[in-house]
C-alpha cells in the first residue's frame, strides 16, 4: 500500500470515461480539475445533445424535405381551366354554337333511331290494316264497318310502348353520361363538354337533369335561348345562366 499520491490515498484507479476512454487531461505544467474530496469530474457523455437543443444531422448526411402541409378543414379543388376527370382533356374556351348544335344533333339521332325504327313498323302495320276498307265494294257499308270497327292490331301498340321506353331509357343514359362526365355521345365527338362555371368539373345527375328542365326557357321566349350562345360573352343558355353552367372545347 503507497501513500505516496495525497489525492489517492487507498490506491484506486482513477475513473475511466465512458467506453474505456480516459478523462481529459490537463496541459502539461498545470494541475487537472478535481472534484470535491479529491475525485475526478465526471466526464460529459460523448454524443449526447443536451436537454432542450435541437439535434442536428452529421455535416454532409442529406437533408429530408418537409412536405407542404393542406389548410386543415379545407378541400383543395383545382382551378378552372383544368380537366376534372382523367383522360377528359384540357379546356380551350367556350364552345361554338356550331358545335353544341352539331354534337345535339348527334345525341338526337342516337336518342331517336331505335324509337325511330318501332314507331315506324307500328305505322306501317296500321297502314295496312285500314287499306283492308279499301278491298270492300263501294255499297258494301257491312265490310267497310268491320273493317273500321276493327281497328289497328295489337302489335301496334305494344311496338309504340316499346318505342317510349326505348327512347327514355336512352335519354336517361345521356343524362348520366353528361351528369357523371360532362360529354354526351355527341359532346364527345364535337370535342365539347358541360361543367360548372365556378369550378370546371361535371354537373353531377341531379343538376344535368335540372339544366335539361331548364331549356323550356329558352324555348317559350320564342326560341331566342337556344340562339343565345351567339353573342353571349360565355356562350351560356337561358338553362345554363339558370344553373351556372358552360359548354367548353377540349382538345
Amino acid at each position: 500500500m503507497s501513500f505516496g499520491d495525497p489525492n489517492n490515498p487507498y490506491g484506486q484507479q482513477p475513473p475511466q470515461g465512458p467506453y474505456g476512454q480516459q478523462p481529459p487531461q490537463a496541459p502539461y505544467g498545470q494541475q487537472a480539475p478535481q472534484g470535491p474530496y479529491g475525485q475526478q469530474p465526471p466526464v460529459p457523455p460523448q454524443g449526447q445533445p443536451g436537454y432542450g437543443y435541437p439535434q442536428q444531422q452529421p455535416y454532409g448526411y442529406p437533408q429530408q424535405p418537409v412536405p407542404p402541409q393542406q389548410g386543415y378543414g379545407y378541400p383543395q379543388q383545382p382551378p378552372y381551366g383544368q380537366p376534372g376527370m382523367p383522360g377528359m382533356g384540357m379546356p380551350t374556351g367556350y364552345a361554338s354554337w356550331g358545335a353544341r348544335l352539331c354534337a345535339l344533333l348527334i345525341d338526337g339521332l342516337i336518342v331517336g333511331l331505335v324509337p325511330g325504327i318501332l314507331y315506324g313498323i307500328a305505322a306501317g302495320i296500321t297502314a295496312s290494316s285500314v287499306s283492308k276498307v279499301s278491298t270492300c265494294a263501294y255499297d258494301d257499308y257491312q265490310c267497310r264497318a268491320d273493317a273500321a270497327s276493327a281497328g289497328p292490331p295489337a302489335i301496334v301498340f305494344v311496338l309504340i310502348a316499346l318505342a317510349g321506353l326505348a327512347a327514355m331509357a336512352a335519354g336517361i343514359f345521356m343524362l348520366v353520361k353528361e351528369g357523371n362526365t360532362g360529354q354526351t355521345v355527341g359532346k364527345k365527338a364535337m370535342s365539347i363538354r358541360l361543367v360548372r362555371e365556378d369550378t370546371g368539373q361535371p354537373l353531377g345527375f341531379g343538376m344535368a337533369f335540372v339544366r335539361r328542365l331548364a331549356h323550356f326557357l329558352d324555348s317559350i321566349a320564342c326560341y331566342i335561348g337556344w340562339l343565345w350562345p351567339l353573342w353571349d360573352d360565355k356562350a351560356q343558355t337561358f338553362a345554363d345562366k339558370a344553373v351556372g353552367s358552360v359548354v367548353v372545347k377540349t382538345q
